[in-house]
């Protein structure tokens, strides 16, 4: 059985853990089946508890722009470890990490490291309540900001009503400060500021979507929100924590041309480690404790490891440029490979991609928003995942998620991909 050892240790993890998993896509409830463990790693490559390896399409969901066990980070890491792992003291590297990044990202000066992606974006939201003294938040539909109950929200009756949660354990009234929105629909957008006038504290979104696959924004939606947050005094939050560091050193802000308010971040600047950030120019970082009255704290927060992680792939990608242009030809070769195949094939599909950012829907119609995106169909999705699985590629493992190329991956890997989609039963 080619995953027999994978399924016994995800027998065994479900006795001690819910659904065997600590992240629930993680379980293939999406796809079927059951998920591979992985004993080890190296550049592209991983490989599992039975022996077989995968081409990597998610690099641990964005942060390993190189590849796994990328020497410079692994050096790092273990140096630093050498010297302890955590203090709850402050160290010179959290600085050094800091000062990097303000240096690489436009418009911001000052930045907070904190443990998670949905650490940032809960502290965001937070200091953006607390700096403009409103309540109100706008997230839209499809984007994913973590498992704060803020976000767990889904769609009210109409453009002008209130979420409801969509998690039990989310109160009603978590939920009627949480404002959803369409993905792509400015007109949407400015009816919901229009009929909560002076309440809205900040707007949330992912500039560049990558939890309904990679969605991109138009010219129009982006900036007619900078132009609306600006007009209104709402600020802009663009969660990065996806796209950081890995569509330019500047992330989205720096490709889009678009200034947020605040940004958060995750994955690439923690280099593989637990991490997360949020940042913003000099005057808001100053109402954060504590220099102001809003509170954040975390014991591990700026831990030695995850700094050490997060410089040494910040000097990488500072070094080397180079890399984004890179990722950018290699995913563009792998679209046209794969929309080849599936045209060749007569199978109705839209492929969706933004740098180093793809994924493949099974659907007629383009793919904009979290509607639209809903519409692929799920069965040929999971044929697919299973059958570029058995062939030694390991792909997003649901139709929401985009895939995240790393650099180590090769064009005979991306080619033996393209062969993958031809020889699949869709």
């Amino acid at each position: 059985m080619r995953y027999q050892r994978s399924s016994a240790l995800f027998a065994e993890a479900k006795k001690y853990i819910p659904g065997g998993v600590n992240s629930p896509v993680r379980a293939f409830k999406a796809v079927g089946g059951e998920p591979i463990f992985i004993k080890n790693a190296k550049g592209a490559y991983l490989h599992d508890e039975d022996g077989n390896a995968y081409v990597d399409y998610i690099s641990s969901w964005g942060p390993l722009l190189f590849g796994h066990a990328h020497q410079p980070v692994l050096d790092a890491v273990i140096e630093k470890a050498k010297a302890g792992t955590s203090f709850g003291i402050p160290t010179e590297i959290e600085t050094r990490l800091a000062e990097l990044a303000v240096k690489m990202v436009p418009n911001i000066d000052k930045i907070r490291f904190v443990n998670s992606g949905t650490e940032a974006c809960m502290s965001a939201v937070r200091l953006a309540r607390g700096y403009t003294g409103k309540d109100k938040i706008i997230k839209f539909a499809g984007c994913y900001h973590g498992h704060s109950d803020s976000f767990l929200i889904q769609a009210g009756s109409g453009a002008v009503t209130f979420g409801s949660p969509n998690s039990p354990g989310v109160t009603q009234g978590t939920a009627k400060d949480t404002l959803l929105a369409t993905y792509n629909n400015l007109d949407n957008v400015k009816e919901l500021v229009a009929a909560n006038k002076g309440e809205i504290a900040a707007i949330i979104l992912e500039p560049v979507a990558g939890n309904m696959g990679c969605i991109i924004p138009t010219d129009e939606f982006i900036k007619g929100l900078r132009a609306l947050c600006t007009q209104e005094g709402i600020l802009l939050l663009f969660d990065e924590v996806m796209t950081g560091f890995r569509l330019a050193a500047g992330g989205a802000q720096e490709v889009l041309g678009i200034a947020a308010d605040i940004v958060m971040f995750g994955k690439v600047i923690g280099g593989g480690l637990p991490v997360g950030a949020f940042a913003a120019s000099a005057e808001i970082m100053a109402h954060l404790a504590p220099e102001g009255p809003v509170y954040q704290a975390g014991t591990l927060s700026g831990n030695p490891l995850a700094m050490s992680a997060g410089l040494a792939m910040l000097t990488e990608i500072d070094n080397n440029p180079e890399v984004f242009e890179s990722l950018e030809n290699k995913t563009a070769y792998l679209h046209k490979g794969i929309a080849e195949v599936l045209t060749e094939r007569g199978i109705a599909h839209q492929i969706n991609r933004f740098g180093s950012m793809i994924s493949v829907h099974f659907c007629e119609e383009p793919v904009v928003d979290f509607a639209s995106s809903a519409k692929g169909n799920n069965d040929s999705f999971k044929k697919y995942f299973h059958g570029m699985l058995d062939q030694g590629i390991y792909l997003p493992p649901s139709a929401f998620e985009s895939y995240f190329l790393n650099d180590a991956i090769s064009y005979t890997d991306l080619d033996k991909t393209i062969d993958a989609v031809r020889n699949c039963k869709l």
